[in-house]
């Protein structure tokens, strides 16, 4: 049973907020209050309650998958044998344990699930697929779609 949460009400400096972070992750307290036009203090109170709301759920670095190497995508359509929720919180767990799977997500289609995976190469793709993926807990069947270009691939927020 999954609970679903509500969304989090935020207002003009919140989002204000969000969307300097989200462009520069590193930016310090002091400058993200200058640019939102408030003192620091409040906007560290507000920072602080967007962080324990679960709004912002971390920091980290982005680093370009091409320049170490990993510029093959494809994506995979996989098809369970079994949909259960039993069946289902298996593969969930599964999928986490294998690195190549950069996004995976439950879909409402003639498929059970869309995963991202990124490799350095078709040959190393092929391998993932063969020994990682089609193993996984109660997959049927998979098919692929391999990305030729990334055209977009900004994080969830490109502005409110």
């Amino acid at each position: 049973m999954t609970v679903q949460m509500s969304a989090v009400q935020l207002d003009r400096y919140d989002t204000e907020i969000l969307n300097v972070l989200a462009a520069e992750g590193r930016i310090s307290i002091a400058d993200l209050a200058r640019r939102i036009g408030l003192s620091k203090s409040p906007t560290q109170a507000r920072l602080r309650r967007l962080e324990s709301e679960g709004v912002i759920t971390g920091y980290r670095a982005l680093v370009d998958p091409i320049r170490l190497g990993l510029d093959h995508v494809a994506f995979v359509e996989v098809k369970l044998d079994d949909t259960r929720e039993a069946a289902l919180t298996k593969f969930n767990a599964a999928i986490t344990k294998v690195p190549e799977i950069e996004q995976a997500h439950m879909m409402a289609s003639h498929f059970d699930y869309l995963l991202k995976v990124r490799t350095q190469s078709m040959t190393a793709y092929r391998q993932v697929l063969g020994e990682k993926i089609s193993s996984l807990p109660h997959v049927a069947s998979t098919s692929t779609y391999v990305a030729m270009q990334a055209v977009k691939e900004d994080g969830p927020l490109g502005g409110f």
